[in-house]
């Protein structure tokens, strides 16, 4: 299984942007989501969504971000609006597939299937 982001950049504060990660292999049931890492930060939970569509969101992004994967075929995004700098960070895709395990940032943590990250640098 290989993961890849892709969509960071450098935006102003208030502009929106769309990360995308791609999940090659085979899997069936998976738990996918996204985590970022600024500078001298921990890394921190931003989305995570399960095969059946369930979602979570951390507090700092909740109406701002939104996750999403159409079918397991389909790329996992990031829909990021209102962009602050505090958004400025390296995020990252992660994955597991074992449908046993509720689909949390905590579990997905515990992941060997990470992406490279893509960088989003947001300006005021």
């Amino acid at each position: 299984v290989d993961v890849a982001e892709s969509g960071g950049g450098s935006v102003q504060a208030g502009d929106s942007l769309r990360l995308s990660c791609v999940v090659s292999g085979h899997y069936s049931g998976y738990c996918m989501g996204w985590f970022r890492q600024a500078p001298g930060q921990e890394r921190e939970g931003v989305a995570t969504i399960d095969r059946s569509g369930a979602t979570t969101y951390a507090d700092f992004v909740k109406g701002r971000f939104t996750i999403s994967k159409d079918n397991r075929q389909s790329p996992l995004y990031l829909q990021m609006s209102n962009l602050e700098p505090e958004d400025t960070a390296m995020y990252y895709c992660a994955a597991f597939f074992n449908s046993e395990v509720k689909c949390s940032s905590a579990a997905l943590r515990r992941t060997k299937y990470w992406g490279q990250g893509t960088q989003v640098t947001v300006s005021s």
